[in-house]
């Protein structure tokens, strides 16, 4: 289970998120922050510093926000 980053950081990217992440695994991408879903060791650090309350454990996620998840692991695959 990991935390993602859903719609109200698009175009936001404040970067708070990536200052408190202990194993780096936040990266910006081209219109928002992504979390590596096989990274996250789901410390809940990223959550309570998002200005934009965009970050989200996987668990509950709403059925239009899975999509978010989704793009994370293309933007992580994309990557390597």
């Amino acid at each position: 289970m990991a935390f993602v980053i859903t719609s109200p950081c698009i175009g936001e990217k404040a970067g708070d998120c990536v200052t408190v992440c202990p194993v780096d695994c936040i990266e910006e991408g081209e219109d928002q922050f992504y979390i590596d879903p096989d990274v996250c060791i789901d410390c809940s650090a990223c959550e309570a510093a998002c200005p934009v309350s965009a970050i989200v454990l996987e668990d509950e996620l709403s059925e239009e926000d899975i999509v978010y998840l989704e793009r994370a692991r293309a933007f992580f695959n994309n990557n390597e």
